[in-house]
């Protein structure tokens, strides 16, 4: 099997960086700026479970000719309309489109534009970054990858990427019931982004403010109830342990958006926050604080894209 990971950032760096380190056969599909860093410097990692630099296969957009068995797509969520049209001939048709991206909205994007039989669900657990120097450091020990298809039956393909993906240095699970764990991840992570962005601080110091566990369970009920009329509500054991998590004294925990809007960078509002309101107004669930969260988000939305 041959898999092409595109992007060489936190994500698709880490885990295409450790496939390749196991001696799979992986490709990066990058940009020219990270071409270059990654010719000159090596993909380096810097992780508690073990230091690695590796000298990557890297094709640019212009230089993909011919199908791979498997797609890792790893970029952020408002890169995917670009990324498409990168990767597109990379995907035959016996290709498996593998997203790790956050939420659920580029699962529908992607099976417009490639067919619904190519896209297979994937969802990752790692807290990495891309630092200064461009190395990949982790930031946890936690390494989880998770795949399998939509519908959660057998197949032939996702057991040959399971097979292709054990070993790796990671976890790496085939799961009969993905899709509830991408909602799972997508119900975190809109409830922790909502309540960093929307009240600018940390899950320390919301908690520490007058009403602030009030205002974090508030939201959490929110984003639940628009996961559960959907269907897919999170197990109670995830539950138990989200509201633990976010409503937790002292704790630094603050989400990657709330990190990126910090730094002034591109945020996934529309796909984290706003899409989850999108589908919580179409089951007819009232969403306040999710709503406030995102006309916060998008004023600043328009105002980094001014600039």
């Amino acid at each position: 099997m041959r898999l092409l990971v595109v992007g060489a950032g936190a994500t698709g760096g880490y885990f295409g960086g450790r496939l390749a380190q196991a001696g799979r056969d992986v490709t990066f599909l990058v940009r020219p700026g990270r071409a270059a860093q990654l010719r000159a410097d090596g993909l380096r990692i810097v992780s508690p479970h073990g230091d690695a630099v590796i000298a990557p296969n890297i094709v640019l957009a212009n230089e993909v000719r011919d199908p791979y068995e498997a797609v890792l797509l790893t970029v952020k969520a408002y890169a995917l309309d670009a990324a498409l049209e990168d990767f597109a001939p990379a995907v035959g048709p016996g290709t498996m489109i593998m997203p790790v991206l956050n939420g659920m909205r580029h699962v529908d994007v992607l099976a417009a534009r490639f067919g619904k039989s190519a896209v297979i669900g994937g969802v990752c657990r790692v807290a990495t970054t891309i630092d200064d120097d461009g190395r990949i450091v982790q930031l946890a020990p936690f390494q989880d990858l998770a795949y399998g298809e939509m519908d959660g039956a057998a197949s032939e393909r996702t057991a040959a990427l399971d097979a292709f993906l054990q070993c790796g240095g990671f976890t790496a699970r085939l799961s009969r019931a993905v899709v509830a764990e991408m909602w799972e991840k997508w119900t975190l992570l809109a409830s922790m982004g909502a309540i960093n962005c929307l009240m600018r601080g940390t899950v320390g110091e919301i908690v520490a403010a007058p009403g602030g566990a009030d205002f974090v369970r508030a939201m959490i009920a929110e984003v639940v109830a628009v996961a559960d009329a959907a269907g897919v509500r999170p197990r109670d054991a995830a539950l138990a342990n989200m509201n633990e998590m976010l409503t937790a004294q002292s704790s630094s925990l603050a989400s990657s958006m709330y990190r990126d809007l910090q730094r002034g960078a591109p945020v996934e509002a529309d796909h984290i926050v706003g899409d989850m309101l999108v589908r919580g107004r179409e089951a007819g669930i009232a969403t306040p604080l999710l709503a406030a969260a995102y006309t916060n988000l998008a004023i600043y939305q328009t105002r980094i894209a001014a600039r």
